[in-house]
């Protein structure tokens, strides 16, 4: 199911990263990584999407969001 899907407090692991290049490389950098961890710490349904990786907050777009295919 795609990352944005999940409510806040919910914890998935990260299977595929969908879009290009760029988007990849990107997410990436910021530690998401297929096999990654990571904690909803906001999804509000508008606005910024948060997420918790290897102890540090970011801030995704929901069309980032939306490419990130989660377990």
């Amino acid at each position: 199911m795609p990352l944005d899907q999940i409510h806040e407090g919910g914890i998935a692991t990260v299977l595929s990263i969908g879009g290009g290049r760029q988007l990849r490389s990107r997410l990436a950098a910021l530690g998401l990584l297929p096999g990654t961890p990571l904690e909803v710490i906001q999804n509000s349904g508008h606005g910024p999407f948060i997420v918790g990786v290897r102890g540090s907050r970011i801030v995704i777009g929901r069309g980032m969001a939306s490419r990130i295919e989660v377990e």
